[in-house]
């Protein structure tokens, strides 16, 4: 059969290129995708990811078995509800089911609702009253536009001049556009945060691995916060009887409301939690895969991913089979200057072979073809699989210091909170 990817980055490489693996599959498209994803054999649609009738022509012309859809911006704009009205099969969830994470108010009020543990918060669209609010509560507090804001609409103020400047913004500065409109603003919760995915079809729902991002852009969790700068899997000091708990009283209980409101849920669900003193809570929740937990993910799962997606597209239990031992763990490589301003078009090294993998999420070849350059804030990730995360460190480590990164960073403590426990 064959296969479409929507998205364009590391994520989407990931994905197409587990799918890819699959015996049953012939050949897997990415639109638009990067230059980088065709070094693995995959092939590149220069469709963009808001082009839905041009996504759904090309999938009607190609005999698309289905399509997978990556990215939260494509799913809030309802291209799942397009793909379906036109006869398509595409795993993601509806415009209405998304609105988990393309709106963080209505998360909130769905986890209120249904009893989900998570942090108190307010929603505010006035400045003033979300600065009365601010004060009262007092810092440490979180500031959160409302909308998409691709990973960046998160402020975590330790003072409250901090947190009136970021509501500033966003209401008043309109630093976010109409993502940051309205704001929540939200407890501080304190206590170690992980990731937990869940492959869904209504009430039916297969767990991931958990894994554990590193958002923040420096080394220290110190700097902006980014769309993520590494990874690790599964996170080796969580007890299984914390994901248990949050299956119980996070995962069921979600998609058991949506479906009473209506939005039975399809697709990824990413659910950000952090197990506080009161066991395990939501941060936030979104409509799809996470980058870059995605690529350290998805290399553990040892079944036929095409076929798993399939399977529950039809509604029919899938047979996933993980990696039981070892860690996976991913360094992103981003452009000076990321997430802010940035260069485009540095020389990037050799694709590496054998047991690190490497994803790219914006690279481009130059006009000649001859080398690959970067294009985009995040820029490739090396992935490799040991026994230990201090055994993937030393790895991933030793072959970046080999590579040429001018003009490019990474942060060199991706995985050291697992060594410190």
């Amino acid at each position: 059969m064959k296969l479409l990817v929507v998205g364009s980055g590391g994520r989407e490489h990931a994905i197409a290129r587990k799918l890819l693996e699959s015996p049953q599959v012939e050949q897997v498209f990415v639109a638009p995708g990067n230059d980088g994803m065709t070094l693995d054999g995959l092939e590149i649609v220069n469709i963009g990811i808001s082009e839905h009738s041009a996504l759904i022509d090309f999938a009607k012309s190609n005999d698309i078995a289905w399509t997978f859809i990556g990215p939260d911006d494509a799913l809030a704009a309802g291209i799942v509800d397009d793909f379906n009205q036109a006869g398509l099969k595409a795993f993601g969830p509806s415009k209405l089911a998304a609105e988990l994470e393309w709106s963080k108010d209505f998360a909130k009020e769905i986890m209120v609702k249904y009893d989900v543990p998570t942090a108190a918060y307010g929603t505010f669209t006035d400045f003033e009253e979300a600065k009365a609010y601010i004060e009262k509560q007092g810092a440490p507090i979180v500031v959160k536009a409302d909308g998409l804001a691709l990973g960046k609409g998160v402020v975590v103020a330790e003072t409250v001049e901090q947190a009136v400047e970021a509501a500033r913004e966003m209401l008043l500065d309109n630093k976010f556009g109409d993502s940051g409109a309205r704001v929540v603003i939200e407890e501080f919760l304190d206590g170690e945060e992980f990731s937990l995915f869940a492959l869904v079809n209504g009430d039916k729902f297969y767990i991931l691995p958990t894994a554990q991002d590193h958002k923040r852009a420096y080394d220290g969790d110190k700097g902006p916060n980014t769309g993520g700068m590494g990874a690790y899997a599964p996170v080796p000091h969580l007890p299984q009887s914390v994901v248990d708990t949050a299956v119980e009283t996070i995962v069921k209980p979600v998609l058991e409301g949506m479906i009473k409101e209506g939005r039975p849920y399809l697709g990824v669900l990413y659910c950000g939690l952090i197990l506080t003193a009161d066991g395990p809570k939501v941060i936030e929740f979104n409509a799809r895969f996470g980058d870059p937990e995605t690529q350290i993910i998805l290399p553990r799962l040892t079944s036929d991913f095409a076929q798993n997606i399939t399977d529950i597209l039809e509604g029919k239990e899938p047979h996933m089979t993980w990696l039981d031992k070892g860690v996976t763990l991913g360094v992103v490589v981003a452009s000076n200057g990321y997430p802010l301003a940035y260069d485009k078009g540095v020389e990037l090294p050799a694709k590496t072979d054998g047991d690190i993998i490497t994803y790219y999420a914006g690279a481009k070849f130059s006009e000649n073809g001859r080398a690959l350059l970067s294009n985009g804030g995040r820029v490739y990730m090396l992935v490799t699989t040991a026994d230990t995360v201090k055994a993937c460190q030393d790895k991933i480590y030793k072959e970046l210091s080999k590579q040429n990164t001018d003009g490019l960073f990474y942060r060199h403590d991706i995985g050291s909170k697992a060594i410190k426990v």
